[in-house]
């Protein structure tokens, strides 16, 4: 539950599961690491790193596990938020302090359905990533520094179906890499607002952003296609728009991303299907 924000779909290859181990890759400041993390008791996490940036992961692997979330002074009074709180009361938000890793398949992810995002994620870091050390399961790879993400050609973003406009604004962010990764050192409100400087990213995605490099429990992440419909569904028994969420969770601050999750992870989040699911654009066919 608290490493799962960190996969992008079931084929990620930073990102798998195998026997009941997650197998995690990422490029660090001290360079590429793969790890196997696995529980071995109700309260022990055991985790083996190989690559350069094995002893880096391990010093972080206890924020990534949740143990910095502070939950104090969350205790929601909405009947079915208080379930889920009391059914999943172990859940934690995780951090990675890693702003691009979590940028990119953010940007990616911007106005198309999550199945096309995660392709494009999975194409590009195969392509453009290196290979995992260690004993990796087979495909997995590291993502790529951000001196390649900006010198990746335009026609590559095509051939993932990634639209021009998506391919600016993560080459962009690329461009600026070290000062997003200095975010890390601010309080989570203000980096967020500083992210929303770049040209295209947004208040969704600076939320989704914030959720998975520093564990933010209230980046609430607005204009989500779904999310105002879960919470409306889940709570009220009918659909809201954006506004009416915000109204819905204001007393939740500063935990209404801990709010959503918890919803989600309980298995008490609804959402009903009304018509088909949107069509996915072919761009490789323009």
């Amino acid at each position: 539950m608290t490493l799962s924000p960190q996969r992008r779909g079931p084929g990620d290859p930073c990102y798998q599961l195998v026997d009941g181990a997650i197998w995690k890759t990422s490029l660090l400041p001290s360079g590429p690491v793969t790890a196997r993390i696995v529980t071995s008791s109700r309260t022990t996490v055991d985790c083996e790193a190989w690559g350069a940036g094995a002893p880096e992961f391990l010093d972080r692997l206890p924020a990534l596990l949740g143990v910095d979330d502070d939950a104090t002074g969350f205790a929601p009074e909405e009947p079915t938020i208080a379930v889920a709180h009391r059914r999943v009361p172990h859940l934690r938000l995780g951090r990675t302090n890693q702003v691009l890793e979590a940028l990119v398949p953010a940007v990616l992810e911007q106005r198309v359905a999550g199945k096309d995002a995660f392709r494009a994620w999975r194409l590009l870091v195969t392509k453009f990533g290196s290979p995992a050390p260690g004993p990796a399961p087979e495909r997995m790879r590291v993502p790529p520094p951000a001196d390649v993400w900006r010198r990746i050609p335009s026609w590559e973003f095509h051939l993932a179906n990634v639209d021009p406009g998506r391919a600016r604004t993560l080459v962009g962010c690329a461009q600026r890499a070290d000062a997003l990764e200095r975010l890390s050192k601010r309080p989570s409100e203000d980096a967020r607002t500083a992210l929303m400087t770049l040209p295209g990213v947004g208040i969704w995605t600076a939320a989704e952003v914030a959720q998975r490099a520093w564990g933010d429990a209230d980046a609430l992440s607005v204009g989500d296609y779904h999310l105002s419909n879960v919470v409306g569904s889940t709570l009220l028994g009918h659909r809201i728009d954006d506004e009416e969420m915000l109204v819905l969770l204001e007393p939740l601050r500063p935990h209404r991303f801990r709010a959503v999750r918890l919803l989600e992870v309980s298995g008490l989040a609804r959402n009903p299907r009304f018509g088909a699911r949107m069509a996915i654009p072919n761009l490789r066919a323009l």
